[in-house]
């Protein structure tokens, strides 16, 4: 397992669990299971202890655990008959943004979600989840299919932001987000988001200007990274952690805003640690989310979200 900085004090212990255990093995003169028992006891305090009161800062860095179940991951356990789509029907495609038909408990729909990659090759090859104009595009003519043929979308955030390179931009990557924010807003079918790592700024805001947004419990949502927070105002990298708690980005701060509707409960330590718990937890909360739609009628939808978005401001100033 990948340890965060701030468990190493977590990792010695369940390491030498471990190396207890595996002296042990095949060893039947050496028990030393009591010892053992002790030492994942006082594990699994820690880890309460860890997480009852994550910081913002740390909060960052467990929605970044490179062990976090990624969009492939959900789709792969959450819906069926999936149908992937590739291009957006006029440069390339853009393998950060993952789309296509599927059915969710049955129902068909269309799902589109960023993918960071799990390992060096795949990484690279998603260009670590940071779409390119084309992705933005191939989002579009996807939510343009779901409404044609009535079909709810659903979204999977997870974006550190849009690819910031110079080719993107040259193809029109601020258009392609907004063209993208703009789509969410027009559709007459349900659309549904679940941020489940990172939602950094105008990237996510183009999959997840939805009816309802669903946050995991340690994920993150914010105009700007804290890294690139911390440059812009104090031109500091070392102000990292004062810059996450005045972006008030984590799940908990967005509930209290209004900026999103439901907070998905992780299992301790992160979904990292029980990837098929947090999956079902996420199947639950889309679920119910789906079906508080389910009468809804298309021009409701529209006029719903769009009030939503625009009380915004003043909902999150008066909080």
């Amino acid at each position: 397992m990948n340890y965060l900085d701030f468990e190493k004090p977590l990792a010695d212990i369940e390491g030498k669990a471990e190396e207890l255990r595996a002296m042990a093995a095949g060893n039947d003169d050496v028990d030393i299971e009591a010892e053992a028992a002790a030492l994942d006891r006082k594990a699994a305090d820690m880890l309460v202890d860890l997480y009852k009161s994550l910081t913002p800062w740390r909060k960052c860095k467990v929605a970044r655990h490179p062990d976090r179940p990624h969009c492939k991951d959900y789709i792969e356990h959450l819906f069926t008959d999936y149908m992937p789509l590739a291009g957006d029907r006029g440069f390339a495609d853009d393998h950060a943004v993952m789309g296509g038909l599927a059915r969710f408990n049955d129902q068909p729909v269309v799902i589109i979600g960023h993918e960071k990659g799990h390992d060096t090759k795949t990484r690279l090859d998603r260009n670590f989840g940071m779409a390119r104009p084309e992705g933005y595009r191939k989002a579009v003519r996807l939510m343009d299919m779901a409404d044609r043929f009535n079909l709810p979308v659903i979204t999977l955030v997870d974006t550190p932001g849009a690819y910031p390179g110079k080719g993107a931009e040259e193809r029109g990557q601020s258009e392609a987000i907004a063209r993208s924010t703009e789509k969410c807003l027009q559709i007459g079918v349900p659309l549904i988001t679940v941020i489940i790592g990172e939602g950094g700024s105008g990237g996510a805001v183009a999959f997840a200007t939805a009816n309802r947004v669903a946050m995991l419990e340690h994920s993150v949502y914010s105009v700007i990274s804290p890294e690139g927070c911390a440059s812009i105002l104090w031109k500091d990298a070392e102000k990292t952690r004062e810059a996450a708690e005045a972006l008030r980005l984590t799940a908990e701060n967005l509930y209290q805003l209004k900026v999103v509707d439901k907070i998905v409960p992780e299992p301790l330590g992160g979904a990292h640690r029980d990837p098929a718990a947090a999956k079902e937890a996420v199947r639950t909360c889309i679920a119910d989310m789906l079906a508080s739609m389910r009468n809804v009628s298309r021009d409701e939808l529209v006029r719903n979200r769009r009030a939503k978005f625009l009380a915004m401001g003043s909902t999150g100033l008066a909080a």
